[in-house]
Order: C-alpha cells, then structure tokens, then sequence
C-alpha cells in the first residue's frame, strides 16, 4: 500500500476517491483549503489533513515543502481540486485568472515541487472534465484581461489539464494518467446568474452520484497506464461505469503542451528537474 495525496477531497468526488483508497489501505493525505471540512472528511475516512490553497503559490510551496520533510515518499498524487465557472473574473493571490490558476497552474507548481518524492515510478491521476472539448488555450489572452468568460475560462483550464497530464508523460518516468467523472452530484458550480443555475440544476437532476463519478478516478488511480484517460461509459460521457476515453485533438496537440508547459514554468517559477524549487 502506499501515500496518497488528493487535492480537494474534503467533500465531492474527491472526498469519495479518498475514501476508495482508505479502505484499500492506502495511507491517505487529504489537501484542501478549509480545516473544518478537511479535518472532518479525514476523520471520516481515517486520513490527514494537510492545508493546501492551490490559488496561493506560497500555499503550495509551503505543503510541498512540509510533505517532503515528514514523508519524503510520494506513491500517487490526484490532482482532483478545482473551481467552475466564476462568474466575474477574479484573481488569485499571485495574480493569475482564478480558474486557470487553480485548476491548473496550482497543480502543475505542486506535481512540479513533489517530484522529488514521486520520482522514479510514482504516479499521478490529473482530474479534467468532457468539457475540455469545448476549450481553447487562448495564449494571446491566457489571463482572460480583453475578454472574459465564466465558461469559456473553465473549458480552457480543463483542456490545459489534458495538455500538462499527457506533456507530463512524456517529459518524465511518472505514470500520468488522465480522468473525468462526467456529471456528478458536487458543489463546484457557481455562476451568480439564475438563469445558468437553474440550467445547472435541472443537468443535475439527471446526473450521477459523486460516489460514481469517482470511479474513474479510482480506476486510474489504480491501473490506469500513462497517456490514458478514463470517463463513465454512457452517451456523451455524462454518466455510467468508468471506461478507457480519448480526449479531444487539441488535448493531443504537442506543440501547444510545450508551449503551455514553458508558460507555467515562467508563471509559477517551478522548473521540473530543478528540485531546489521546493526548497
């Protein structure tokens, strides 16, 4: 059995991921923002808390600092935590657009600071969503300052996990695996306009449990091979049991993962191979 970490799972698909694992014996370390919650879903599951703000690079740099110290061994990382749809552009601590700095620049900076742990044969399981079909890396307008749009902002960030999940494959020794729950029963949508909520509401009305949508996560957390992704099996991969998926053209664009890549190492200040960053 090994050390897992999950972004993110005090509630929702994350939590259930965690869950899954505890009870396959896995030692089980829960990063997320709130300790209340975060204590509270630890004690549930028979985990730790470990605070963790994907939206504060000095957050991550601190748990990753704090990790390598205690464990120094890192089995399986689950880049699982994120935001939807935001609706007026917000910020986070460092400056990023809040959607793309969570969901994605958070984690590549954390994945990046864990390596050394991880390193060689470790594993990571990157958490998108179908909806990086519908997204454009827009790199003249990364931080969405001309135009921005709730939506458009979260399609880009699930794509960019595509491109930094399969780019990590083929930069390092990790096995990097890719998953979506499809839709699942969480709290992650916020729009502030009642029309969307109450399109969100009734899309829920038909979706899956979080317990299900965690299955693919714990399908590629468990056997999942690098440059794999794995969804629910039904129409539009909204709901069903977890299967092997192929992600959309643009998710396997190379030359926009490298130039992706190059950019997040600029913004973070987090360089795989350069282990000092976590210093």
């Amino acid at each position: 059995m090994g050390i897992v970490i999950i972004t993110g799972a005090s509630g929702g698909i994350g939590f259930h991921t965690a869950l899954g694992l505890a009870e396959q014996g896995h030692q089980v370390i829960i990063a997320a923002r709130a300790r209340e919650r975060g204590e509270a879903a630890a004690t549930r599951i028979g985990a730790v808390w470990r605070p963790l703000d994907l939206g504060d690079l000095a957050s991550v740099r601190r748990f990753a600092r704090e990790f390598l110290q205690e464990y120094g061994r890192l089995d399986l990382l689950i880049n699982n935590a994120g935001v939807m749809a935001v609706p007026r552009r917000e910020l986070t601590t460092d400056g990023f657009e809040r959607q793309l700095g969570v969901n994605h620049l958070g984690h590549f900076a954390l994945t990046g600071l864990l390596l050394p742990a991880l390193d060689p044969g470790g594993r990571v399981v990157t958490v998108t969503s179908g909806l990086h079909r519908r997204g454009r890396i827009d790199f003249d307008d990364l931080m969405g300052e001309r135009r921005y749009r709730q939506f458009g902002a979260y399609c880009q960030s699930k794509l960019a996990n595509v491109l930094f999940g399969l780019e990590l494959g083929r930069r390092t020794g990790l096995i990097s695996v890719l998953a979506h729950p499809g839709v699942a029963h969480t709290d992650l949508a916020r729009t502030g306009n009642r029309a969307r909520d109450l399109v969100i509401a009734l899309v829920r009305l038909s979706a899956q449990s979080a317990a299900v949508g965690a299955l693919p996560l714990l399908r590629a957390a468990t056997e999942g091979r690098t440059g794999e992704a794995y969804g629910p099996d039904g129409p539009g991969e909204r709901r069903g049991r977890p299967t092997r998926i192929e992600v959309s053209p643009a998710g396997r664009d190379e030359a926009s993962a490298r130039r992706l890549w190059a950019i997040s190492e600029e913004l973070t200040g987090v360089r795989y191979g350069t282990f000092t960053n976590a210093q």
